[in-house]
């Protein structure tokens, strides 16, 4: 029915063109770099399974709770499996918030008031890009 093309492989040009693009990303973004690695994703993931694992046990015991009629089994279900769902959703973000808060407060206030405004940045940037 439908024809998917094959994958071509990448010329020499486009493969120095790809790596010279990586080098510039790494170069002007490290922190972008480093968020976009296999290792944090791969915490993601476990994170992701650890959480519904949890929720799997928690709605389980909320429901053995239920039926057996033992309000204190179904609360700690409910309670064991709300914080499967926070666990799923956080990916380990709380790790990275501290990190960024620490690396923020290593800064001193006279270098934040030398880079600018959110809105300074971003035109220095855009105009860096552009080549202006």
């Amino acid at each position: 029915m439908f024809a998917y093309p094959l994958p071509v492989p990448l010329s020499e040009h486009e493969k120095k063109t790809l790596a010279e693009m990586e080098a510039a990303l790494a170069a002007e973004d490290p922190r972008l770099v480093s968020t976009l690695t296999a290792k944090r994703r791969t915490r993601g993931v476990a994170s992701l399974i650890r959480g519904a694992v949890l929720i799997g046990v928690g709605m389980a015991a909320l429901l053995i709770g239920l039926v057996a009629k033992i309000p204190a089994v179904s609360i700690g279900g409910f309670i064991f499996a709300l914080y499967g769902g926070f666990t799923a959703i956080s990916h380990g973000s709380a790790r990275s918030a501290k990190l960024s808060l620490v690396n923020a407060g290593a800064k001193s206030g006279k270098a934040k008031k030398a880079r600018g405004s959110f809105g300074d940045r971003l035109q220095r940037r855009w105009d860096m890009r552009n080549g202006n």
